[in-house]
């Protein structure tokens, strides 16, 4: 699969860590989080059949963190 980095161009995916989900939100206040909220934030992520907006860092080149979308059936990318 070939990831579009933003500042590098297309390279291959082994270039790549996946960062997750991009809509998942960190909490506005973490100090008065509790545990189980903890826990779904840590645990639980989306896992669609279809477009979802991703995290990705370019890991062997210019290590910058940046989104996209991917398709999860086709692995079609398509911009955020």
């Amino acid at each position: 699969m070939l990831i579009p980095c933003p500042w590098c161009g297309d390279r291959e995916e082994i270039e790549f860590k996946y960062g997750g989900s991009a809509q998942v939100a960190y909490p506005a206040d973490p100090a008065s989080v509790d545990d189980a909220t903890w826990a779904r934030f840590v645990f639980y992520r989306p896992n669609p059949k279809g477009k979802m907006a991703e995290r990705w860092v370019h890991t062997a080149g210019c290590r910058r963190w940046f989104n996209l979308v991917r398709d999860t059936v086709t692995h079609e990318i398509t911009p955020p």
